[in-house]
């Protein structure tokens, strides 16, 4: 099997096992356990909470200690034994402490992936730049897979998903003893804690318009967990009522919400174009309307007559993910130093998928329990008042595109462009 085969098959499941469960943990949650919102937004708090040092300290190992395929391995199967505990949790608190671990498993296997393949790629003197992209499509190919095959197994509020995702992460746990070495390469070089852990970069704050930039990295990061969190399980709400129990979208969600999964693998072959033309600054604007958009169409939608508003909001969600990421990326490693470049990419990452997950999951989950669940609702009734929900969402998402445009000050450089590809 050539490498470009094998980094394939390894990136396909990476993100099939996440794809097994992130979306359609919300309908087990509320559809099948039928626990707290408050509860829920601790769960899906995890992984931000996990990313905020976990990536770090298992790139130090890496760099020192074990070699990273070997790492990324034992994490993935160590990963696979927490989510196979999962269907035995029969409690909200013991959920949490195991979906942490599990998450402090998973993330840093993101960063590690990445390692394993830039590592073996150069050792064969391959094209990163050219050769990667389409290597790594295959994880976005792989989260879509994974939500139809537990889409139309009928997973969705089953505990089963999480029995799929553990022998996926078994299978690549397995695998990744076969992919090719990673040795420590910081063995014998000396680096201390700041460095190693990548803190160098928070001088970034002391910079106006960096500083800024993190606060919005961390609003906008909120808003990617609250249609993780909740797209699946609103959709499945409307089982509930007559008039749409049998209409396919509500028979399969997953299926619906992957659309959003394949907007974001064609909204990035557009992003050169939209920065050359409108720049750094208004392509992260766009992004900030998308979110707007995204969940204003859920709030007006419906399974039925309305479902063209649902896939309209999942083809925009392309665009409100890619372009802030992506164009965020861009403007980090344009305004750092070529010494903390990495580090910066990190804060970033820690900005958006750290502070800002965990402030979405767990603030979300306390405003939905307290005004917009329905209490005492009757057997066959919604319990959630979800247009409300998605109103909120929306005008949070207008504020911020409002703050946005007014207090982040940077000119468009054309120069910026020529470095998207690196």
């Amino acid at each position: 099997m050539n490498l470009k085969l094998r980094l394939t098959l390894m990136n396909f499941l990476q993100f099939f096992i996440w794809g097994s469960w992130l979306l359609t943990i919300g309908a087990y949650w509320f559809q099948t356990k039928q626990w707290s919102g408050t509860e829920f937004g601790a769960i899906f708090s995890t992984m931000g909470l996990a990313s905020l040092f976990m990536p770090a300290i298992a790139g130090i190992i890496a760099d020192r200690w074990i070699n990273a395929e070997r790492l990324y391995g034992i994490f993935h199967i160590l990963g696979g034994v927490m989510l196979f505990i999962v269907p035995m949790v029969n409690n909200p608190t013991t959920m949490f402490w195991v979906m942490l671990v599990n998450m402090m498993f998973y993330m840093p296997t993101i960063a590690l992936s990445i390692t394993v393949a830039y590592s073996s790629m150069k050792s064969r003197g391959m094209d990163i730049i050219k050769e990667y992209p389409p290597i790594r499509v295959w994880g976005t190919i792989g989260f879509i897979v994974a939500l139809w095959f537990i889409s139309l197994m009928g997973f969705e509020t089953s505990s089963t998903q999480f029995y799929v995702a553990s022998m996926a992460s078994f299978i690549l746990g397995l695998y990744a003893f076969t992919l090719p070495q990673c040795p420590p390469l910081a063995r014998g070089h000396k680096k201390s804690l700041v460095d190693e852990l990548g803190l160098n970069a928070f001088k970034l704050f002391k910079s106006t318009k960096m500083a800024i930039f993190f606060i919005f990295a961390m609003l906008l990061g909120a808003s990617l967990q609250l249609t993780n969190a909740y797209g699946d399980t609103f959709l499945h709400d409307f089982a509930k009522l007559p008039q749409f129990a049998d209409l396919v979208a509500v028979k399969y969600p997953a299926i619906i919400m992957s659309i959003s999964q394949i907007s974001e693998t064609l909204f990035i072959l557009t992003i050169p174009f939209f920065l050359k033309r409108f720049g750094i600054k208004n392509v992260m604007l766009m992004s900030m309307v998308a979110w707007v958009l995204r969940f204003g169409l859920f709030a007006v939608g419906d399974p039925g007559p309305g479902l063209w508003m649902i896939i309209l909001s999942c083809i925009i969600y392309g665009m409100a993910f890619d372009f802030f990421n992506i164009s965020g990326s861009l403007f980090v490693e344009t305004q750092s130093e070529p010494s903390i470049r990495a580090s910066a990419q990190g804060l970033f990452m820690m900005m958006t998928n750290g502070f800002g997950a965990f402030l979405g999951s767990s603030i979300s989950g306390i405003i939905i329990d307290k005004f917009f669940t329905i209490p005492n609702a009757p057997e066959g009734a919604i319990q959630f008042n979800w247009t409300g929900i998605w109103i909120t969402f929306a005008a949070y998402s207008l504020v911020v595109a409002v703050l946005f445009a007014f207090l982040f000050k940077h000119k468009h450089n054309p120069a910026d462009v020529a470095n998207v590809q690196h």
